[in-house]
């Protein structure tokens, strides 16, 4: 099958991947613009563009679609390109643009979406980290069939994944990206063989995962030791949970709930050892700090943090 793809980060890249692994012709990608990244600021290509140019496929990267948008001639200049572009379908993977209608009229079968939630329980930019943040049991990931509204359309196919105690962002996006690539080369094959039968999305049970903001990463320690422990794993690896010591900021990457209560005000360290670990009062609960980051500094394991950065005589504010 003839595939126009529009990705852009490591998700939508591993199931670009499988796409042609599986024999699909892949006639165009779109993805985001170069970003600029690392110490020295210079543009790195996206994920999905690195795929592509490995392929030898076109690469198209439009700062809009929008015809009434901000930037009309560059979309115009896009929806042609793609009604001149060969295919069959349209594959859709964290974008990171919208498609107005214009563009989901264009491919012949319409626009897939690899979606990381089991929808609709969690629509919008960040289904995994809110997932975890939310303490859900499980996850999963759908595919479906893109209309207008924010991840609204008809489901296709859906399978579900179970979320750990242990879990975080960045492992449950690596599990995740590993079932998206599966479930759309059997999309794709069962849409060819006329198998792909949709199921209308209910509105019932919906909530939408905002993006990521830096500003949530700094815990409130009046919150439960539970609801911290879901944070820190929600935000590992971005933004990364962090805590105010002494004005510093330190980053909390790993932790656990302690079985035990304290009567100590929200904050306080109760013990900051190479025995005890870290561990902090919470409105509710104890909770265990296991990997720390201080400014400028790598994640430690927290014996090996305490050594450079001792956080006796004090509080997490």
């Amino acid at each position: 099958m003839k595939i126009i793809y529009a990705g852009t980060p490591e998700f939508a890249a591993i199931a670009l991947e499988a796409l042609y692994a599986a024999g699909h012709e892949i006639t165009l990608v779109l993805t985001q613009p170069d970003r600029p990244a690392g110490r020295g600021m210079q543009l790195h290509a996206s994920p999905v563009k690195q795929c592509a140019i490995a392929h030898g496929t076109p690469v198209a990267q439009p700062i809009s679609l929008r015809l009434d948008g901000k930037y009309p001639d560059v979309a115009r200049e896009a929806h042609e390109l793609l009604r001149n572009t060969p295919h069959d379908i349209m594959i859709v993977a964290a974008y990171g643009l919208i498609l107005p209608r214009s563009v989901l009229d264009i491919p012949r079968l319409g626009c897939l979406n690899i979606h990381g939630s089991l929808l609709p329980r969690w629509r919008g930019a960040a289904p995994i980290h809110r997932a975890i943040e939310a303490g859900d049991s499980e996850t999963g990931i759908t595919i479906m069939q893109m209309e207008e509204g924010l991840d609204t359309g008809p489901m296709l196919l859906m399978e579900a994944l179970p979320i750990t105690d242990t879990d975080t962002t960045g492992s449950l996006h690596d599990k995740l990206a590993a079932l998206g690539a599966k479930m759309i080369v059997d999309a794709v094959q069962k849409l060819e063989q006329g198998e792909l039968p949709a199921t209308p999305q209910p509105d019932e049970g919906a909530n939408y995962a905002a993006k990521i903001s830096k500003e949530e990463a700094a815990l409130d320690f009046t919150q439960s030791a539970e609801v911290l422990a879901r944070k820190i794993r929600a935000f590992n690896p971005f933004p990364g949970a962090s805590a105010q010591f002494g004005g510093v900021t330190v980053k909390l990457w790993q932790a656990q709930v302690m079985d035990e209560e304290t009567a100590a005000a929200p904050g306080s360290i109760l013990a900051a050892n190479a025995h005890d670990g870290v561990k902090v009062a919470c409105g509710d609960g104890v909770l265990h700090i296991t990997e720390l980051q201080k400014p400028g500094g790598k994640r430690l394991p927290a014996a090996e943090f305490l050594k450079g950065f001792p956080l006796a005589d004090g509080a997490f504010q």
